[in-house]
């Protein structure tokens, strides 16, 4: 079977989406083979049957998410958001220390280190935040893609800069893992939650640490942060794990049953192909755009489009049944793996209207 057809097929085979769904920047659509394991869980807990695979499902979602983020698994953390990962990491940092930040970007990247009230916090354009790492900047903390517009980030100019001028580096992948390749291991921490590009249920967020833990503290940890979780229960936690499991937060189990599950689907179809297909589709958008007369933000390569001064026909296009997203005014689509170009003239066909 041509790779082609071998994508194709796996695609038809797991989505039925009801509407011309281009809205994975919010939330991607979950696998039927999700959703049968959602269902499977819940079941567990419906008929008091013992959880051992739902804690099966954690070590193996962990294992897929460091081969797609190309770390060990080791430095692979398991949390409930990326503002909680943001949080511990802006923690770790001494007082008047310099952190770097894009301008917009998603506020879960950003609000810790604000909050703290005692770190320099320096905004400068995404363009620009490479060139604006400096001696004594401390931190970079910066979006992969951009929420808002899908602009990315140039990550290996930053990685280099930073290397430069000694900073670390924070790169959260949320809108980018499952789509765009990875290379996470480059960086002293990345984070990406699980249920946009991931097609995962909502519930938990990856954090990758360095094998030293680049000085954090497992501020939020409980007992499954233990190298031992289950002889840990009571009282203060003797041991930590010696992985990044230390900085766990308490499972969401029925994420993890269904999240191994849309991993396996990712990694069956391949991060290369993933892309190959959605970039194709928001390249098709741009163009027709512009017989339209619409010039959206330029995001060379990113899967995400923004159209500025559209945002306000989103609930028409709801009507239509549409799904996109109005961010500040644009017009956001996004597109992934079960979009087809006709998802894509659609589209193009209401808002020509």
């Amino acid at each position: 079977m041509e790779p082609t057809e071998t994508f194709d097929s796996l695609v038809r085979a797991e989505f039925t989406p009801k509407s011309t769904f281009l809205n994975t920047a919010s939330n991607g659509l979950l696998p039927a083979r999700s959703v049968t394991a959602l269902h499977e869980a819940a079941l567990l807990r419906a008929e008091g049957r013992p959880l051992t695979p739902l804690y099966e499902d954690v070590e193996v979602c962990r294992a897929a998410f460091a081969r797609l983020a190309g770390v060990p698994v080791t430095r692979v953390a398991l949390g409930a958001s990326v503002a909680a990962h943001t949080g511990v990491i802006a923690a770790s940092l001494p007082a008047g220390a310099e952190v770097l930040t894009a301008e917009d970007d998603f506020t879960s990247v950003l609000n810790a280190f604000h909050l703290r009230g005692d770190l320099k916090v320096r905004t400068v354009p995404l363009e620009r935040i490479a060139e604006s790492v400096r001696p004594g900047t401390a931190l970079v903390a910066v979006s992969a893609a951009q929420s808002a517009d899908g602009r990315i980030a140039d990550l290996p100019a930053l990685r280099e800069a930073a290397r430069t001028h000694g900073a670390r580096t924070y790169v959260d992948f949320s809108q980018a893992a499952g789509w765009l390749p990875m290379d996470a291991g480059a960086y002293d921490f990345a984070a990406a939650v699980s249920f946009k590009w991931l097609l995962g249920p909502h519930g938990t967020a990856f954090l990758v640490v360095p094998e030293d833990f680049g000085g954090l503290t497992p501020l939020l940890a409980g007992w499954v942060a233990a190298e031992k979780p289950w002889d840990s229960c009571y009282g203060p936690v003797a041991e930590y794990a010696r992985s990044a499991r230390r900085f766990d937060l308490t499972h969401a189990l029925f994420t993890f049953a269904g999240l191994r599950r849309s991993l396996e689907l990712i990694e069956e179809l391949g991060v290369a192909a993933v892309h190959a297909h959605d970039v194709a589709l928001a390249d098709r958008f741009r163009a027709g755009l512009a017989t339209l007369g619409h010039e959206p933000v330029p995001a060379p390569g990113s899967a995400i489009v923004s159209v500025p001064g559209l945002g306000v026909r989103q609930p028409e296009l709801s009507e239509a049944g549409i799904e996109v997203s109005n961010r500040a005014g644009n017009l956001r689509a996004a597109f992934h793996l079960y979009n087809t170009a006709a998802d894509v003239d659609r589209l193009l066909d209401v808002l020509s209207d």
